[in-house]
């Protein structure tokens, strides 16, 4: 029996081995020696071969990058997606608009903000997810009749999602099996009637992906808070939750205080934990500026990564026509993962000795006038040593001794960072160690300077902004209540893990998600799974078909929505909507092609007509904020602090920034009123004996769970999935040859053992004790119990496996 990579399943010796049962899903438990069980998933070891990438038997090869990043590698890249997406004049159009603020639509990928005084400030990978969301392809009611959803249930991903946009409502039929149509008002009614059967409200969770707007995202909170509940999960759960508690303890707000113009004034800029050429592109462009102006540029990550040395700008024509590379480091750092909190420990450890004989290497007058707790961090420095600090972060005394240099002779540092550093463990006190730095030598409130989180999504910091935040504060609460003349519950709801697990004992009946791929891109997806069947309603909310519509309840919808490339038209005419950038910028996005189907409703003409089925004694005017987006922004201006004037500072051409208290030195809202240091002791992030750290991460031609094919030309890598990178000494140590098939292995928190068989091992430049692979596809190896005490975030980065050579 041939089992494909990521179908769960087992082949037939498997199967009627002793001690073997099968598992829900097809995965395969065992019962070892010991007892305890171990569940394997197991790729089918044809080359090239991916259950979440498109289906290819082209031969799989493996080697070092050597280019800048962006240049002619994205040129092409971008010409062969638009050809193949048979749209190279609605695609090369939407080159032209998709970041402008004079009519035409916002990015809807990464969360990097839009440069101003760049004319064509776009990337390689938000032009192939525009036009992936534009496509001519269509799923339609035809599709579904002729394909049951138990066959749909064998597609990978990829194919999923290339079958096209979605057309119309669609409901699930058990008898048949298969997705049948439905009215936008039946459908509507389910969901209503659903909802009010539940016995209590918090049976409902509704989940928020980084795509949703603004205005829908003050919709969709403002309903379930109605409705009577604060079980509003999101994807910044499973990113940045961490960042957000961290500046919030730290500075008393949850968000970054740096904006673009400072990355371009800063004298020094620290990359920490981000691969800026995949995972915010457009970031090269600013590494590029600063550099011509002499910033120095460090990047600190486990791996050199292919945007770390240089790049070629594409919309710099002159840059192209010559090849004329752009250097973007001065300097690569190679932690451990995990060990970032112990460099930043580290640089602080040296700065405070230094300041003995050199008192400007601190700010004493910033740490006097505007901190708390200084003597006890410099306390806790004094008793770190530096063998500790080496062990932990995996870099020499020497080499952080010139870092400490280098943030000494800067008169302004900005420090970035991303996922590398908030899905671990101790994701919290690492990010407020980032603050403490910057706090020693007055990198707050200044131009240039000051804490920049990187976030994912187009939207995932407006959504938070907007309401979307299962432990709401009670101030805005209060706000809400008073303006809309409600009694929202004030406890707080259901995070992303939370759902998952209340769904799986039953506490949890109904699941809406707004967008993404939901099932992929959370840990344990079996579990998952297992989850959402028990579910008496899904609601998804998508542009495509996904894995999540798949994974069925009793009773699931799949309710397609417009893309925001395409023009929302109401009954007061045409509309706009906004998104709030990494940086804290709100701008106005403005569709511009026609709507894959006529039967496609917006994200707020659902929201509202899902609000009003659940809701219909509600006072809640939902159909004029449907009618005309201007109204559920002037409620929206009432509510939230930094949108007053909204509708008329939306509409200016860069849009508008939010105010931010901390980045005027004003930290009233934390505990103490100053910004407080964190005194945290140093994790232990040594594996153990035999162990490597395993982190997940996204390939180059890949966007969250959508992987557009099976290559990363940053990576070296064409027509594979289905790897782990490793170190030389590491594989050595394993016998393990280049290319060899590895199992790699994990052990949950609750002792349960999972496994990926016949995976590729591939050297690479790695800390020693380390791995790193592809999600979502290794999102099988992290059990829905392992996730962080500090932020509840999954530890997608920081997991504990063995890997071992095939025989």
């Amino acid at each position: 029996m041939t089992v494909h990579p990521h179908v769960r399943g087992q082949s037939d010796e498997t199967a009627s081995a002793p001690g073997a049962h099968k598992g829900p899903l097809g995965s395969s438990y065992l019962r070892g020696l010991t007892g305890q069980l171990v569940t394997e998933w197991n790729a089918d070891g044809e080359e090239g071969q991916g259950g979440y990438g498109p289906r290819t038997h082209r031969p799989f090869s493996h080697k070092a990058y050597h280019h800048p990043a962006a240049g002619y590698g994205a040129a092409l890249s971008v010409s062969q997606v638009l050809a193949k997406e048979r749209e190279p004049i609605e695609g090369a159009r939407s080159i032209f608009t998709m970041n402008q603020t004079d009519g035409g639509f916002d990015c809807p990928g990464c969360a990097w903000p839009d440069d101003p005084d760049v004319s064509m400030d776009i990337c390689e990978n938000g032009i192939k997810h525009v036009t992936w969301e534009m496509t001519p392809k269509r799923t339609t009611r035809e599709f579904f009749a002729k394909h049951s959803v138990t066959e749909l249930e064998s597609w990978t991903d990829h194919d999923l999602e290339k079958v096209g946009r979605l057309t119309e409502p669609m409901s699930y039929d058990a008898e048949s099996d298969h997705y049948i149509p439905i009215t936008w008002e039946d459908a509507f009614t389910m969901v209503g009637d659903t909802l009010r059967g539940l016995d209590s409200p918090h049976e409902a969770t509704f989940y928020t992906s980084g795509r949703l707007s603004n205005e829908a995202t003050f919709l969709y909170q403002l309903w379930a808070r109605e409705f009577g509940t604060n079980n509003l999960p999101d994807c910044s759960n499973m990113c940045h939750e961490a960042s957000g508690r961290a500046l919030t303890a730290s500075l008393g707000t949850g968000k970054g205080t740096a904006d673009l113009n400072d990355w371009l004034q800063a004298d020094l800029l620290f990359v920490m934990g981000v691969n800026a050429g995949s995972n915010a592109p457009r970031m090269l462009t600013a590494l590029a500026e600063a550099e011509r102006k002499g910033t120095k540029i460090v990047h600190i990550n486990p791996i050199i990564e292919g945007a770390t040395n240089g790049t070629i700008v594409p919309h710099e024509i002159d840059q192209m026509m010559m090849a004329k590379v752009t250097r973007t480091s001065s300097l690569n750092l190679q932690v451990r993962p995990g060990g970032d909190m112990a460099l930043m420990r580290g640089i602080g450890k040296r700065l405070v000795e230094l300041s003995e004989n050199d008192p400007e290497a601190i700010d004493h007058a910033f740490l006097e006038e505007y901190t708390h707790d200084f003597e006890a961090y410099r306390t806790l420095v004094d008793q770190t040593s530096w063998e500790d600090i080496e062990e932990q972060s995996g870099v020499s005394k020497g080499q952080i001794m010139q870092l400490a240099n280098l943030y000494r002779e800067s008169n302004k540092t900005l420090i970035s960072w991303c996922l590398g550093v908030s899905q671990h463990e101790h994701g919290v006190d690492t990010v407020r160690e980032i603050v403490n730095l910057l706090m020693l030598r007055g990198n707050l409130g200044k131009n240039g300077v000051g804490p920049s989180p990187v976030r994912g999504h187009s939207n995932v910091q407006g959504n938070r902004t907007c309401g979307i935040d299962h432990r709401p504060s009670k101030e805005f609460i209060e706000k809400i209540n008073n303006v809309f003349g409600l009694n929202a519950p004030t406890e707080h709801g259901l995070d992303t893990v939370s759902s998952i697990e209340a769904m799986h004992e039953g506490s949890v009946k109904v699941f809406v998600s707004l967008g993404g791929n939901f099932v992929r891109a959370v840990p344990d997806p079996e579990y998952t799974e297992r989850a959402m069947r028990k579910l008496d309603l899904n609601v998804q909310v998508s542009t495509k078909l996904n894995r999540s519509h798949i994974v069925h309840g009793k009773k699931s919808l799949i309710l397609p929505c417009l893309g925001r490339s395409e023009k929302d038209v109401q009954a007061s005419g045409e509309q706009c909507v906004s998104a709030e950038d990494a940086m804290s910028m709100v701008h106005a996005s403005f569709g511009m092609k026609k709507p894959a189907s006529p039967h496609l409703l917006s994200e707020m003409a659902i929201l509202g007509g899902m609000a009003r089925a659940t809701l219909p004694d509600s006072t809640t005017p939902f159909e004029k904020y449907v009618d005309n987006y201007d109204e559920i922004r002037d409620v929206m201006a009432e509510v939230l602090p930094g949108f007053e004037n909204f509708n008329e500072r939306v509409r200016q051409p860069a849009g508008f920034r939010i105010y931010q208290a901390a980045r005027e030195l004003d930290f009233s809202k934390t505990p103490t009123g100053r910004a407080n240091f964190s005194t945290a002791e140093l994790p232990q992030v040594d594996p153990g004996e035999g162990k490597l750290v395993l982190q997940t991460m996204r390939s180059h031609d890949q966007w969250n769970t959508t992987i557009y094919s099976n290559n990363d030309r940053y990576r070296g890598i064409k027509n594979i999935r289905t790897l782990v990178f490793m170190n030389p000494d590491d594989m050595r140590a394993r016998g393990i040859q280049e290319g060899d098939f590895v199992s790699i292995t994990s052990t949950s928190k609750l002792g349960i053992m999972r496994r990926l068989n016949k995976y590729r091992a591939f050297a690479k430049d790695i800390p020693q004790g380390s791995a790193a692979g592809y999600m979502p596809e290794m999102n099988v190896l992290i059990g829905i119990e392992d996730y962080s005490t500090q932020s509840e975030q999954p530890l997608m980065k920081s997991q504990h496996v063995t890997i071992e050579l095939e025989k």
